[in-house]
């Protein structure tokens, strides 16, 4: 059986530089009668119980975690993309405007982070897209460049919506090394893949490890990366403000930084972009 087509890397891809890697920090908001499912405390309350001790764990992110991350970001000279849910840009404007101010991209991340879209009509899914993007350019002056559904979870209707809306791309897509067109009704939006295997929520919270693997798992996959076939492909590190917005994830965050720097064949970059060179 013939090999199916993949997506190629455009002539402006920088050359010598096959291996993508974008910088991603998330910045989640809840209601505060809808805490997160997970936290770092094993034992789950009994139904209908409010779980103050996860809103409390939420809440580092955007009061602490995030000033760190910035902090960690100017000083490696490094540029990300702030993944951010439209309630914490409401919530916390000044610190919406100094990630933009700081010169970082910020993508739209949904109102709520307990409000998935492929539970929503296509009528509350577009208002929560709107609601989400006016809530983030009113606090940086200047709209999201793309989008990222809660629980990276989109609905039938998200590619056609966040065409309409202008974005330039959305990252609910994993079947593929590199960014591809998404055809809509709405126009074409780019497909950018979102990886999981650096990304310290599933590594650390939801699956147990050591903080240590985040780093290490970059490290790995780089130090082999001739060994599998040098392919052209896209990385994602990402990072949540209350998870490794703490002191010792923060030193995690660094590590792979510093990592991926090492290796000449990376690109450091952001979603934002990657996507340009499809657009």
């Amino acid at each position: 059986m013939a090999r199916p087509a993949t997506p190629v890397r455009p002539e402006s891809w920088p050359k010598d530089r096959p291996v993508a890697v974008s910088v991603n920090v998330m910045l989640e908001g809840y209601a505060d009668d809808q805490p997160p499912g997970i936290g770092p405390v094993a034992n789950p309350l009994k139904p209908g119980a409010l779980d103050l001790q996860a809103l409390s764990w939420a809440l580092y992110g955007p009061k602490v975690g995030a000033w760190r991350l910035l902090d960690i970001l100017e000083r490696t000279e490094t540029r990300a993309l702030f993944y951010t849910s439209g309630i914490l840009a409401e919530r916390f404007p000044d610190l919406v405007a100094a990630i933009a101010d700081q010169g970082h991209a910020i993508g739209a991340h949904g109102y709520l982070q307990s409000t998935i879209p492929t539970y929503q009509t296509r009528e509350e899914e577009a208002s929560d897209l709107t609601r989400c993007i006016n809530a983030i350019s009113a606090a940086a002056g200047r709209g999201p460049c793309g989008w990222l559904s809660p629980r990276c979870t989109p609905s039938i209707n998200t590619s056609s919506l966040t065409a309409a809306a202008g974005l330039s791309f959305h990252a609910d897509t994993f079947d593929s090394d590199l960014p591809y067109l998404l055809h809509t009704d709405q126009g074409d939006i780019v497909g950018m893949p979102f990886t999981t295997e650096v990304n310290d929520l599933p590594i650390t919270i939801r699956h147990g490890n050591e903080l240590q693997a985040f780093s290490r798992i970059i490290a790995r996959l780089l130090d082999n990366w001739e060994r599998i076939g040098s392919p052209a492909m896209c990385l994602d590190i990402t990072v949540h403000a209350h998870v490794f917005g703490r002191p010792a994830g923060a030193v995690e965050f660094l590590e792979a930084i510093e990592v991926v720097r090492r290796h000449e064949f990376c690109w450091l970059t952001t979603h934002e972009d990657v996507a340009r060179l499809y657009v």
